[in-house]
């Protein structure tokens, strides 16, 4: 019921703008066609009763004169319907085209205003007339001379006619002219939708066609294809991470199923506490699994409302009180280090870079913080194999696993060094790893110090 007002409203923006525009100009220019229409009808009839008074003037000299006769003779081309009139407003004169007509007017001018100029159709023969009525002289008896033109109307229906066709051509060719340069204008943005109808969810490579320039319809192309390879790289990042998720998860459920369907086949030759003990491994993996995602889920959608100053040293000395690892870690901490970060979150990289040193150092771990220019620099370091260069950047991709120096038989989700570039990127920092001193890892994470600007930095692409 709400939307019964717009019906009429055309649907394209082509159409909308068509006629939004022939409505403005029509607006401007109706009021102007009235104005001119009236300025020329007001010259027209001024030029017509130029003619009359000067007709008029012409006849009152010949009676003052004493030259009058009965049939009057026209000295001013056009004006054919002269009449003399007496004090009783008696026909006494009056030329061929007016010759046996009554009075053309009941205008009787004055002695004070002996001029009068009227348009008359007072009656049906001759019809409507231009006049002009001039009394002679002054006295009571003074005759009057009336000098008109026929086809005063008729001139002035022309006029109308001229304006008001003018008028709505002019209109035509503005809502003509809106209807073509809006289409073309348009057409860039109707292949834009057509080529988007064509991208299905399935295959996300097809982009649209960019046209030249820098205008509105330009930017747009430029904004839907750079949507159009975001969405793409999210979708193929998602589809991958699906994939590996599955792999994952499949891999302790399946060992889970066949020793409880293998117990269950052979009841006798089971041992009841290895079984639960095998399992319960098999239960541990799947849940750190499952925490890590979550977790890694919860840290893409942190706020930065959570953030608080932290200092950095300080966070590494807690984290190791809290941990009891296999191998030494060596500290070379300066102090007065502080970063703006989410506590929890900033515990967390801590964690799983020492878990990654320690499962692959074979005597040391060591963690080093200290200030490099405006930012804070921590650096944690095995003395394991190390990781190839060519695999520096994959470390960092989910579920990656490398040789079997980093496999899982060391322990791990696979998403420990993904939950951390996730988390470092997150505060506006970056993360690589190198070769350590020692021949190992060395994993850089640089944040920005508390107090200088934070901004999101760009993910670890592979390369």
């Amino acid at each position: 019921m709400g939307r019964g007002p717009y019906k009429l409203r055309p649907r394209s923006i082509r159409g909308r703008v068509t006629l939004l525009t022939v409505l403005i100009t029509a607006l401007i220019l109706v009021p102007m066609a009235l104005v001119l229409n009236a300025s020329i009808q007001r010259v027209l009839a001024n030029a017509i009763w130029h003619d009359t008074r000067a007709e008029a003037m012409a006849v009152a000299v010949t009676i003052r004169t004493g030259h009058l006769h009965s049939k009057i003779t026209s000295v001013v081309p056009g004006i054919d319907m002269v009449q003399v009139l007496d004090p009783q407003r008696h026909v006494i004169a009056s030329s061929a085209g007016a010759w046996g007509h009554p009075p053309m007017s009941t205008v009787w001018p004055t002695a004070d205003d002996p001029l009068n100029d009227v348009q008359t159709c007072l009656n049906p023969e001759p019809g409507c007339l231009h006049l002009t009525a001039l009394r002679v002289g002054p006295a009571v008896d003074s005759p009057v001379v009336y000098a008109g033109r026929i086809g005063g109307m008729l001139s002035t229906g022309v006029v109308n006619t001229a304006v008001a066709a003018q008028t709505a051509a002019l209109i035509a060719l503005v809502g003509w002219t809106t209807w073509q340069v809006t289409g073309h204008t348009l057409r860039p943005v109707d292949a834009i939708r057509a080529q988007l109808a064509d991208i299905t969810f399935k295959d996300l490579s097809g982009r649209v066609r960019e046209p030249p320039g820098d205008d509105e319809v330009a930017r747009l192309a430029r904004t839907v294809n750079g949507t159009l390879t975001r969405l793409e790289n999210a979708v193929e990042v998602r589809r991958r991470f699906v994939t590996d998720a599955s792999h994952e998860l499949r891999t302790p459920i399946a060992g889970l199923h066949l020793q409880l369907e293998e117990a269950r086949m052979h009841p006798e030759d089971t041992e009841l506490g290895d079984l639960i003990g095998r399992a319960l491994g098999d239960v541990d993996r799947l849940q750190a699994i499952v925490t890590d995602l979550l977790y890694l889920t919860g840290a893409e959608d942190a706020s930065p409302d959570t953030r608080q100053r932290v200092d950095l040293p300080g966070a590494v000395r807690s984290e190791l009180r809290g941990r009891a690892d296999r191998l030494p870690t060596r500290l070379v901490l300066s102090d007065g280090v502080a970063v703006l970060a989410d506590p929890p979150q900033l515990a967390r990289v801590l964690s799983n870079l020492l878990d990654n040193a320690q499962r692959h150092a074979r005597n040391e771990v060591e963690v080093e913080v200290r200030r490099e220019e405006k930012q804070a620099l921590l650096t944690v370091s095995d003395d394991g194999a190390g990781i190839p260069e060519a695999d520096r950047l994959r470390v960092f991709e989910r579920f990656t696993r490398l040789d079997e120096a980093r496999s899982r038989d060391h322990g791990g989700t696979g998403l420990g060094l993904a939950i951390v570039e996730n988390v470092v990127r997150a505060h506006g920092g970056t993360i690589r790893v190198e070769r350590s001193e020692a021949g190992g890892a060395r994993f850089e994470v640089r944040l920005p110090l508390a107090g200088e600007p934070v901004e999101q930095a760009e993910p670890v692409k592979p390369a």
